[in-house]
Formats: C-alpha cells, structure tokens, sequence
C-alpha cells in the first residue's frame, strides 16, 4: 500500500478529471485501473500513470497493486464538488440558455472548473434544486432515486418503460450523444424493446412510435424505469 502525503496544493483542471472519474467509478462498483482513466481521459497509459502517481503524493487517491486506486477523503471530497458543479452547470446550460442536449457534457467541461462556491449555491437555487443532471445522473448524495431503474441491456423484447439516464461514459461519446437526441432517446422518452438479437448484439426499439436500432455496448450504458412512475426531478 502506498500512503499519501498531507495534501499542499488544490487540485488542477486534469487532477479533478480524474478525481471525478474515479468517483463515477466508486459509485458504480467498477475497478479503478490506470488503463481505465487513459482510455476515458484520452491519455496514453504512461501518462495516466504518472499523474496517478502525483496524486498519491498529494494525497488525493491511494494506490494498491491488488485493490486499485481509490479516492482519500480528501479526494472524494474534491470529486464529489467536481462533479456536483459539473451537472449543475449542465442544468444551467440546457434549461436556462437551451444548448443542445448532446452538447451540454462538453461545454460543461470546460466550464466547471471555474465555477466560485457562491456562483454554484446561486445556479442551484435558480435550477430550484434539480436532482439529477439533464441525463438522468444523479448529483452527489442523490443515489438512491435511481437505483431501481434498470440497464436496457438487460430487458427483453416485449417490455417497456421511461428512459430515465445515460451514463456518464456514454457522454464522452459526442457521436453517440448526438444520435440519441436525434432519435429522441433521452430522458423521459418512452420506449418499448422490440427485438433482441443477441447473435449480432444489437436491440431494436420503438421510441415515440419508431424503430430505434441500438447495439449492446450502448444499451449497456442507457437506465429504464419500468415502474411507470412520475416524471423525476431534473
């Protein structure tokens, strides 16, 4: 186990990008590999390693060669700020300025480092405390409103419900982002799975009356509510 020294400096831009990966990983129960953050990242591995290795020194993560990397509680702490400012901001983008739902995610990127503590109590209030981001992503401490939808991945033909979330993997994919939206697949959409074929991996859909194709790494990554219940907050 490698230990952390006390913490000296505030994280950089990149340090809370992979803080806040780490976080969506902890939360998710998935194993926190150096490969994992240079793929999301876009970084090569040696690159991903060398930063892992300053953030051990400064104590935001912890490294152990059989259990992974994991956040301190000072990291958690960073991480969890991170990503809270990142989905508020995507609510400011999309509910207030009305950008594109399939750009949000970018443009809040490059934004959310930036954002005061004041400025951030001041976006929530005005977004009247939204839950979850415009993708359906719970905000720090909100977890538990989504954990009963279900993969689309793991529904069968014939059954339906509510797209409620896409994962924030699904995000870094601007491609595919932009083919949800103009297939209407975002949160709220009602769909129905038609046709599973697990020979090829892919799943049809109807989605407001029309088929929708989908291959199973990205049905992986897409969150049904199939209890038909009340719009959620957002």
């Amino acid at each position: 186990m490698h230990t952390s020294a006390p913490i000296s400096t505030s994280p950089t831009a990149t340090v809370e990008d992979y803080l806040a990966l780490l976080y969506v990983f902890e939360r998710d129960g998935q194993p926190a590999i150096a490969t994992r953050l240079a793929e999301q990242v876009g970084v090569s591995l040696p690159t991903a390693t060398a930063t892992v290795k300053r953030m051990v020194r400064d104590g935001w993560v912890s490294l152990d060669e059989k259990k992974g990397i994991h956040l301190t509680p000072d990291g958690d702490q960073i991480a969890r700020s991170v990503m809270r400012r990142h989905y508020l901001v995507e609510s400011l983008l999309r509910h207030v300025l009305g950008v594109p739902w399939s750009r949000i995610h970018e443009e809040a990127h490059a934004i959310e480092h930036t954002i005061t503590d004041d400025t951030l109590e001041r976006m929530q209030g005005k977004l009247k405390n939204p839950l979850t981001c415009p993708h359906g992503n719970p905000l720090p401490g909100e977890e538990q409103m989504v954990a009963h939808w279900v993969k689309l991945i793991e529904m069968k033909a014939g059954e339906s419900g509510t797209l409620r979330r896409i994962h924030e993997i699904a995000e870094n994919n601007h491609d595919l982002m932009a083919f949800l939206e103009t297939n209407g697949l975002m949160p709220g959409a009602k769909i129905t799975v038609r046709e599973v074929m697990p020979f090829n991996q892919t799943l049809t859909l109807e989605v407001s009356g029309s088929p929708v194709v989908l291959g199973a790494a990205t049905a992986e990554w897409l969150y049904v509510d199939q209890n038909h219940r009340s719009e959620s907050k957002h």
